[in-house]
């Protein structure tokens, strides 16, 4: 029973990753009302939680290799801190970083517990916070131009192109819940998988690993996230840093769902292995970032003039704050759960 409720931490993080990073994926067909919220939230349930259970494995061994939290209560902490951390900056209706408040979070652990921090693989997170918003950009901007093309050259009638559209937004969510479960599941539920006890569960045909087991608690916690606090943020995202079309919404969908599925798909790794190609890592990357980047590449794409670099600028402050105030939260936190509840948070 201990277990269960050290978990409930994870739990917390999948929800608030849920109201805040998931709601993204749809934020823009919502908000330009092309698809009702009640079917974007069904939607993202039920892919977020498959991507989650059936490809969540190569972002949550890049996560454990910064810091392999060993002791139940300390990942309880971990999670709890920056489940916190995204809570608070979801209040503030910032679409802030579930990726960047565990990596802080994991960091504070790693400073309370005196072990180190392996540098290459936070290097590594960091640069696709960095990246992963300027690609979301360039695709945003290439599939918007062919977009324009297709609508200006393509005699569509235009109750045609809103139906295709309205489909598109569909498809293209569903991609991108997939992918975000299988690149963020890592955050909500990756500081447990040294620690749980949680035996294996056979569905029908289908065996599910403790990990897995685990994984899928993570998507239910998203899933319930999503249906109960997800609206505001996509009116952030999608109202008010641009004002874009449903077709626009659309190549906000496709480009965000591209980068979190080539940060996370270990089939595109394996291909580009094979080929003796460079490899793109496996890395958690935050979909609120991918969002973001691909409604600037719109803005952009149309010129610059009407992008609110005010909110932007007050977005990307809280993603800088988002991982320190994680680290704080969670050292701090630690102190207290050994020193004061007497539990051990790391062996």
């Amino acid at each position: 029973m201990t277990s269960f409720l050290f978990i409930s931490s994870g739990l917390f993080l999948g929800w608030s990753l849920g109201a805040n990073d998931a709601a993204n994926l749809f934020g823009t067909a919502v908000s330009t009302k092309m698809v009702k919220f009640s079917t974007a939230a069904l939607i993202i349930s039920i892919f977020v939680t498959i991507g989650a259970v059936f490809g969540g494995t190569g972002t949550t061994e890049t996560l454990g290799a910064l810091g392999s939290v060993n002791a139940l209560a300390g990942a309880f902490v971990v999670a709890l801190a920056a489940g916190v951390t995204v809570y608070l900056m979801t209040c503030y209706k910032l679409p802030v970083s579930t990726t960047q408040s565990i990596v802080g979070a994991i960091i504070g652990w790693n400073l309370f517990s005196g072990s180190p921090t392996q540098l290459d693989v936070l290097s590594k997170i960091l640069g696709t916070w960095i990246f992963s918003p300027i690609l979301s950009a360039l695709f945003a901007m290439v599939f918007f131009k062919i977009a324009e093309y297709i609508v200006k050259n393509c005699r569509i009638h235009l109750f045609k192109i809103d139906m295709f559209t309205r489909i598109g937004l569909i498809l293209v969510g569903a991609f991108g819940a997939y992918s975000l479960g299988a690149n963020n599941i890592a955050n909500v539920m990756g500081v447990f998988t040294k620690t749980s006890i949680l035996g294996s569960l056979q569905i029908g045909f289908i065996t599910l690993s403790n990990t897995q087991v685990l994984f899928l608690l993570g998507g239910l916690a998203i899933s319930v996230g999503v249906f109960t606090y997800s609206e505001r943020v996509m009116k952030t995202v999608g109202r008010n840093i641009f004002k874009i079309s449903p077709v626009a919404s659309l190549v906000v969908v496709l480009s965000s769902s591209t980068v979190l599925f080539i940060f996370a798909s270990e089939g595109l790794e394996s291909i580009l292995l094979n080929l003796g190609l460079p490899t793109i890592p496996l890395v958690p990357v935050s979909g609120s970032q991918a969002v973001v980047g691909a409604v600037i590449g719109i803005g952009l794409a149309k010129g610059g003039r009407n992008v609110n670099y005010k909110l932007l600028g007050k977005i990307g402050l809280g993603w800088v704050l988002t991982p320190l105030f994680a680290l704080i939260i969670s050292y701090i936190a630690l102190f207290f759960m050994q020193n004061v509840f007497m539990h051990q948070v790391y062996l």
